[in-house]
């Protein structure tokens, strides 16, 4: 018993330095700022490596424009970032990247120069040059088996945050037995949390909402809409949702207004931060905090 306290004592001896050493305000080694200024406020100063964090909301809503939003802002304080997309290459990822940082549409993108005005044309060059030579790598999230596509990060130095879009596309682990969805995906959820402990970075798995009922009276998304077994209730150390009012309530509410929940944050309160959502660029922004 006497060696095991020996042992446990030079980690608590350094977790009580840290906390006399931090300066106000400042932030920790282990915290990856989300860039959401709100959203890092609530969650003590953002994510935090060896964090598993769930993202979902209802179709539609956003979620993969908003996980992109969260690796953009990342990448450019640059921290490394491995956006990983069972839907779209690389080459579609950074159009709508370029969408998100030049605020033009990507119909607009596609159309070329033939519909771009002078200013736009001059965003968008300033957008790619602030995208240019960003510590993100954009991979695809399809492989054989989870440990095959765990493998495309290891080329990758000095990652702070890994994007998984989406959990129902993630591969199951070698040599598993197929069972019902559910039970496949409440593995591939501990598996998850496993590398994100193995690698010592924050990942993000954006997720569907299986069990949430649009027509209930409050749609807000909940925990229990989560589902797979509540495998991301309880394996998830954060758990954010999206939740705009005029998808439900067409004309009700503020258009592009967006409550983001924070269903779960194992490490401090929950509640909910204001974003506002430009669909035409697929952005999302602070309102309480603004960009320029």
């Amino acid at each position: 018993m006497s060696t095991r306290r020996l042992e446990k004592r030079p980690s608590l001896e350094a977790i009580v330095q840290r906390v006399d050493d931090q300066r106000p305000g400042e932030v920790t080694g282990d915290t990856i700022p989300s860039g959401f200024a709100s959203l890092d406020k609530f969650l003590g100063g953002g994510f935090r490596r060896r964090d598993l964090v769930a993202l979902g909301g209802d179709v539609g809503a956003g979620k993969s424009a908003l996980a992109l939003g969260f690796a953009l802002r990342v990448a450019q304080q640059g921290i490394g970032v491995a956006y990983l997309s069972g839907e779209m290459d690389e080459e579609r990822l950074m159009e709508r990247a370029l969408a998100i940082e030049g605020r033009v549409a990507v119909d607009e993108l596609r159309g070329g120069a033939r519909v771009l005005g002078d200013q736009t044309r001059a965003g968008i060059g300033a957008a790619a040059v602030r995208l240019r030579g960003l510590p993100l790598a954009m991979l695809p999230l399809a492989a054989p088996d989870l440990e095959t596509m765990a493998e495309r990060l290891d080329p990758l130095r000095q990652l702070g945050l890994v994007v998984l879009d989406y959990l129902q596309l993630i591969p199951a682990p070698a040599g598993v037995v197929r069972a019902s969805q559910d039970e496949d995906l409440a593995l591939v959820l501990r598996r998850c949390k496993a590398l994100a402990l193995e690698r010592q970075v924050a990942l993000l798995v954006v997720t569907q909402l299986p069990r949430l009922a649009a027509e209930r009276a409050n749609p807000r998304p909940t925990l229990d809409d989560f589902g797979h077994l509540g495998a991301i209730k309880q394996h998830a150390d954060v758990v954010l949702a999206i939740f705009r009012e005029e998808m439900y309530n067409p004309g009700g509410g503020v258009e592009g207004a967006t409550e983001l929940l924070v269903a779960k944050n194992r490490n401090g309160p929950t509640g909910f931060v204001d974003l506002y959502f430009y669909r035409r660029w697929m952005r999302f922004e602070d309102m309480l905090d603004p960009d320029r």
